[in-house]
């Protein structure tokens, strides 16, 4: 048995059992208490079998597309309960739907267009708040440290010396990013709202959780105890999670990213990802996610977006590779570009 098909059937085996384990939940699970209108007593959510917090589901974060990362200048000085739920949240998320509409036409490209609307799924997003940077309080991503800075200046320069040299952003598959050639969108990349693809699954059973993505169609296993984790020369994309309960939220360590997996350029050997998963409501979870990485920014710092229950979003099939051309397109466009350059000279 090949190393793919071996992994391929370890991953359907953990979500068969937990996804067995999903049906005698949801035959023994108590009722849930609400969250009153003041929100002074907490959302309770039910409980599996086993005992843990039951969070199971298929969720979407369509709904979270449009929000920028940071605090836009225009909300200087402001935190995010100062914005959100008034009037002037109300507008900016009108503006925002009415820029996504605006653009439509550039997301196929210069030539294709976009296709029908209701091909996509961003469009009359009910954002959830106005940014997503939650700590700092003041809504920036902090400052990258000194190495930091001169790792990415290294970057630019050698991006720049490339192009100077002739060489393309499609001279190769390998000039493509992971997300173009259809093997990862990684963590937290994965989590983040698209213009379609945007379903998850939430599966647990007895000292597991998986998630699957629709996008890419990648599945986590998380393991809910102290099993060590791997040496740390064994890395990958996704990185290698443990989790454990606080309370009602499931919190998530991962570590043992590879060194394109690390996300936003950080620092393999030091990067720790947090997220925590937290119902809020009955068919609302609050996920927010802990950047932590010492050797590239000054400071660990945190965002938070909403998934929301939706069993009207199935996981579709994402045959990224089968009947997809475009990786193929870009490099034969590059290709017929750089000929009718030659034949021009």
């Amino acid at each position: 048995m090949t190393r793919h098909r071996l992994v391929s059937s370890l991953v359907l085996t953990v979500v068969f059992v937990v996804a067995f384990a999903a049906v005698a939940r949801m035959q023994t699970a108590p009722q849930s208490r609400a969250v009153n209108a003041v929100g002074a007593n907490p959302y309770t959510p039910p409980k599996t079998p086993w005992g843990d917090p039951d969070i199971q589901g298929t969720y979407t974060n369509k709904d979270e597309n449009g929000i920028p990362m940071e605090r836009p200048s225009q909300f200087d000085g402001k935190k995010l309960e100062d914005v959100d739920d008034s009037s002037e949240f109300a507008d900016i998320v009108r503006e925002r739907n009415e820029r996504a509409l605006a653009s439509a036409a550039g997301i196929g490209g210069r030539d294709t267009g976009a296709g029908p609307v209701h091909w996509y799924e961003h469009y009359g997003a009910k954002n959830s708040r106005a940014w997503l940077v939650t700590d700092p309080p003041d809504g920036k991503i902090p400052a990258l440290t000194p190495a930091a800075q001169k790792a990415a200046a290294a970057r630019t320069a050698a991006a720049a010396a490339r192009r100077a040299s002739g060489h393309g952003d499609a001279d190769s598959w390998e000039d493509r990013s992971l997300y173009d050639r259809c093997i990862t969108r990684g963590i937290p990349g994965s989590m983040m709202p698209a213009i379609y693809g945007n379903a998850y699954d939430i599966t647990q059973g007895p000292g597991v959780v998986a998630i699957r993505y629709e996008m890419v169609h990648e599945a986590r296993i998380i393991q809910l105890d102290n099993t060590a984790l791997p040496a740390k020369s064994i890395t990958s994309y996704m990185g290698a999670p443990r989790g454990h309960w606080e309370g009602n939220t499931l919190v998530v360590e991962t570590k043992n990213f590879s060194d394109r997996g690390a996300y936003r350029n950080a620092s393999p050997e030091t990067f720790r990802l947090i997220e925590r998963f937290t119902p809020v409501a009955q068919n609302k979870v609050q996920w927010s996610v802990t950047i932590d990485d010492p050797a590239t920014w000054t400071k660990p710092w945190t965002y938070t977006m909403q998934l929301t229950r939706d069993s009207g979003q199935p996981l579709f099939e994402y045959g990224c590779h089968e009947g997809n051309y475009g990786l193929r397109n870009i490099l034969s466009a590059a290709r017929a570009e750089e000929a009718a350059a030659k034949k021009g000279k």
